[in-house]
């Protein structure tokens, strides 16, 4: 069911769904693979009477949390709800939204755009309208969408939406001719990153990033989630010793292989291979393309852990395949005011020969972070 959006919104619309918009935004980082969603209740007088947000996958909706808050339930008559999507319809971990809400006496609810998801996809504004609530949808949807930006691609596709995080000279190095690349960026730019980490399902590397930096992957400059982290290994040979399998967070990790003879070598093929009983993560086996790992079936499967969103941290080799295979989604480059001269370049081995074939990013924009000016852009 498409909804067909004619209607104009008023300034006092706009304004209480900027209220939800921002509320939603509080849930970044720890509902997925659910969506961020904020609700305001406005009385008939024009007073907000009740607000909440979805804070946490498997806890109440934000209607629900919103509807906790009303102190007088006769405020709720005529009242307008505003939503930053549509509400849902479906017994999931918790109650549908939709039904609870036919229930009321709000005469009007305020959607900012339909939900994507299958199971609802215009089945909640169905309910609200049989039961006869006047229902317009499309008030500040494009700020909605890209709120949920993930959750809408990983709802279209039943894979992660990639983001990918570089950093480079402004020569275009993203390491020294000795290897080296600790650090390119200044403090505010990695604590940034740390705080993307944060908000994201998964982190990824490949198996050379691993061996060369060892890194842990982990939030640490700022408070928040810790993410899943994943690491490309084709042969499945990185050794038991580095933070990915040792630390305290190895039950975060999974190792994405190609290797069937090395998967299949025991029962637990990591434990196995790394005769490490510290490690309790998972290994995910797919096939390989071009003699690589399959990173677009990787994607998949990792789709079907419910991983809607994934910051890949790449080396030369991971981030010029991920980009060659158009699996990347978003950019985030930041370019620190060095120059190295000679090393190792951000991107190789696209294939492109001509200036008309060039990738070229779209609705990007740039910022200062710190000493560092940030890019970010989308493919």
């Amino acid at each position: 069911m498409k909804e067909n959006i004619t209607q104009k919104f008023s300034a006092e619309d706009k304004k209480w769904m900027r209220t939800a918009l921002n509320l939603a935004q509080k849930g970044e980082g720890y509902v997925s693979p659910n969506p961020m969603v904020g609700c305001v209740i406005v009385s008939s007088n024009g007073k907000r009477i009740a607000q909440g947000y979805h804070e946490k996958f498997g806890k109440e909706h934000a209607e629900v949390q919103a509807l906790k808050t009303v102190k007088n339930k006769d405020d709720l008559i005529d009242a307008t709800v505003y939503v930053t999507l549509e509400p849902c319809s479906h017994f999931g971990k918790t109650p549908p939204c939709a039904l609870k809400l036919k229930d009321l006496p709000v005469s009007r609810v305020v959607i900012a755009m339909q939900d994507p998801n299958p199971k609802v996809s215009g089945k909640g504004i169905a309910i609200l309208k049989e039961a006869g609530k006047l229902v317009e949808v499309g008030c500040m949807e494009e700020e909605a969408r890209k709120l949920n930006e993930a959750f809408i691609h990983y709802m279209r596709f039943q894979k992660p939406f990639v983001i990918m995080k570089m950093a480079q000279t402004l020569d275009g190095y993203i390491a020294a001719p000795d290897g080296s690349s600790q650090w390119i960026t200044g403090k505010q730019a990695r604590a940034k990153v740390h705080e993307w980490r944060s908000k994201f399902d998964a982190v990824m590397v490949g198996r050379n990033t691993a061996l060369t930096d060892n890194p842990r992957l982990t939030v640490r400059h700022v408070d928040g989630r810790q993410p899943k982290r994943i690491v490309i290994d084709g042969p499945l040979s990185l050794p038991k010793e580095l933070h990915l399998f040792s630390d305290q967070y190895s039950s975060n990790t999974i190792v994405i292989t190609h290797n069937r003879g090395k998967y299949q070598a025991g029962a637990d093929p990591m434990l196995t291979l790394l005769s490490n009983d510290s490690f309790t993560g998972q290994t995910l086996l797919v096939g390989k393309k071009e003699n690589h790992t399959n990173l677009d079936e990787a994607l998949h499967e990792l789709g079907k852990l419910g991983i809607a969103s994934i910051l890949v941290e790449p080396g030369l080799d991971l981030g010029g395949a991920l980009i060659r295979q158009n699996l990347v989604d978003k950019l985030h480059l930041f370019i620190a005011p060095k120059i190295l001269g000679g090393g190792t370049k951000s991107i190789l081995g696209l294939g492109i020969n001509r200036i008309d074939e060039a990738i070229k990013l779209h609705d990007s924009h740039y910022e200062m972070i710190g000493d560092d000016l940030l890019f970010t852009g989308y493919f």
